[in-house]
């Protein structure tokens, strides 16, 4: 008879009974070793790295940690480390930035312990994990970023990043703030920033002198 397979699991919560409760579950389960469990802190990172995990789990509070890049760091220190969140609200933008920073297992916070635990193993085996819901958003992120249209040169002659020269093509359609948000499954907020941004790298005063600047390169593109 084959040995049953162990995985083993860091839980990072910032929340101490939601950190215990996580350990009292999955500690449980046979097939689960949890092999260290902490806060966030500044050596986080040092002290998921010496226990070596198959797989660690955050909680929503985990969120700043995508914007710092501990998980690529995690990942290139770890291979084959799998990353899952829990705790997580039903919301497109926040699932999509996750999946964008390396998390394959996403589990909502109205989830069982037996679901968890269900995850958490279906991760470890390969599988990518996260609600039917979200699915969809999925799909159709992908989706856009292939069918999405050229942009102009001059973008990234002002030094613009890869986003910022897409949202310069959606711009110069006419598209307000809030639909490139949902074209792009951003936050509108987040579009704003890249617009002023857009508006300082390349001198313009207002999101209508970019259009401007497009419709004379669309112009000059027809001519030649």
């Amino acid at each position: 008879m084959d040995l049953q397979r162990v995985v083993e699991a860091f839980v990072l919560a910032e929340n101490r009974l939601l950190r215990e409760a996580l350990v009292r579950v999955l500690t449980k389960k046979g097939d689960i070793r949890v092999v260290g469990a902490c806060p966030y802190s500044p050596a986080v990172q040092q002290e998921i790295v010496a226990a070596r995990p198959g797989i660690v789990v955050l909680d929503s509070s985990g969120l700043p940690l995508l914007s710092a890049k501990l998980i690529p760091r995690l990942q290139a220190a770890i291979p084959g480390l799998r990353v899952v969140m829990i705790d997580m609200d039903l919301d497109e933008s926040t699932f999509l930035r996750a999946v964008r920073e390396g998390v394959v297992g996403y589990i909502l916070k109205d989830a069982s312990a037996v679901e968890v635990a269900a995850a958490i193993n279906a991760v470890a085996s390969g599988q990518a994990i996260c609600p039917p819901l979200l699915s969809m958003a999925l799909f159709r992120s992908v989706a856009q970023q292939v069918t999405a249209p050229p942009v102009f040169c001059w973008g990234a002659n002002h030094g613009l990043s890869r986003r910022e020269q897409q949202l310069v093509e959606l711009l110069s359609d006419r598209l307000t703030n809030k639909e490139i948000a949902v074209r792009l499954n951003l936050a509108e907020q987040t579009v704003k920033n890249h617009v002023h941004s857009i508006l300082r790298k390349v001198g313009a005063e207002s999101r209508f002198s970019i259009v401007e600047r497009c419709d004379l390169q669309r112009l000059g593109t027809s001519s030649s």
